[in-house]
């Protein structure tokens, strides 16, 4: 399933709704299992949320090949051999991208979520406590950042790269830098987006880890790099250092999912060697 039919008659990249929306029950040892890939930004922040909040004996893990071919996302020696074929069985007139992250009910036999904009919060509010990535104090606030990153960063780098017209184009290129040049205002004077590290920090970050070695060149977001802007750079390095993020962020995974299953940007599904950052602190 191509990204095409997610390109509206100007051009634009409309990103398709999450057909599944259920929240999840209460934590159950064995029965939500979490379909995950290192190169989706969408997917790390669930995985990054998990081994923050010490989740891994409730909620099970499976991690997708990065190479999707034209069934999907593969699960390597997985029964079954697809994720689209687990979109199928709940519901057989589905029609889409099969997409991680997704969570599948192996009680109920079906998915009961791939609402990546929702399943951290429930996470954070139903599964864990500690640390307290959504305290009731900063919700509204966090909400808000969240919604701010989403349009203007997370979300945006997608419209610059699979954009069709050159207005659509710039109109999201611009708007990622002037996200990111607000962040970096904000990131001056604070480790993280608020008092303590939260759902923001998670979300910004799996952004931010791709940004120079994809979406710089890949969705041509080249204005400047992310090692241009000191604060950011040193925050996102900050975060790297804290296991839960470092251990889940695969650029192997991330470099040759992009490059390679993205012919209509990359014809020649040739990966770059590099580039050379230095995350460590």
């Amino acid at each position: 399933m191509t990204i095409a039919r997610e390109i509206s008659d100007d051009g634009r990249f409309v990103r398709q709704q999450n057909r599944f929306t259920d929240r999840l029950g209460p934590p159950e040892p064995g029965r939500y299992r979490l379909y995950a890939s290192y190169a989706c930004p969408w997917a790390q922040r669930v995985l990054i949320v998990r081994r923050l909040l010490g989740l891994e004996s409730l909620l099970d893990v499976v991690i997708v090949d990065p190479i999707r071919d034209e069934k999907g996302w593969r699960i390597p020696g997985g029964d079954p051999e697809y994720l689209s074929e687990l979109y199928l069985a709940t519901d057989p007139g589905y029609v889409g991208r099969y997409t991680v992250p997704c969570i599948w009910d192996a009680r109920d036999e079906r998915i009961v979520t791939n609402d990546f904009k929702r399943i951290t919060l429930d996470l954070e509010m139903n599964w864990g406590t500690s640390p307290d990535l959504y305290p009731e104090r900063l919700r509204q606030d966090i909400d808000a950042m969240n919604e701010r990153v989403y349009r203007g960063l997370n979300n945006a780098v997608y419209e610059a790269g699979f954009s069709r017209d050159q207005q659509a184009y710039e109109e999201a290129v611009t708007r990622v830098f002037a996200t990111l040049d607000d962040l970096e205002s904000r990131l001056s004077e604070s480790e993280y987006l608020f008092d303590t590290l939260t759902d923001s920090d998670v979300r910004l970050y799996t952004t931010l880890a791709r940004f120079d070695t994809v979406y710089y060149s890949h969705f041509k977001c080249s204005i400047r790099r992310l090692t241009d802007y000191p604060a950011l750079w040193a925050y996102a390095r900050g975060l790297y250092a804290i296991p839960a993020f470092r251990e889940t962020t695969d650029f192997d995974h991330i470099k040759r999912h992009y490059y390679m299953t993205q012919p209509d940007l990359n014809p020649s599904r040739i990966v770059p060697v590099g580039p050379e950052l230095d995350w460590s602190r």
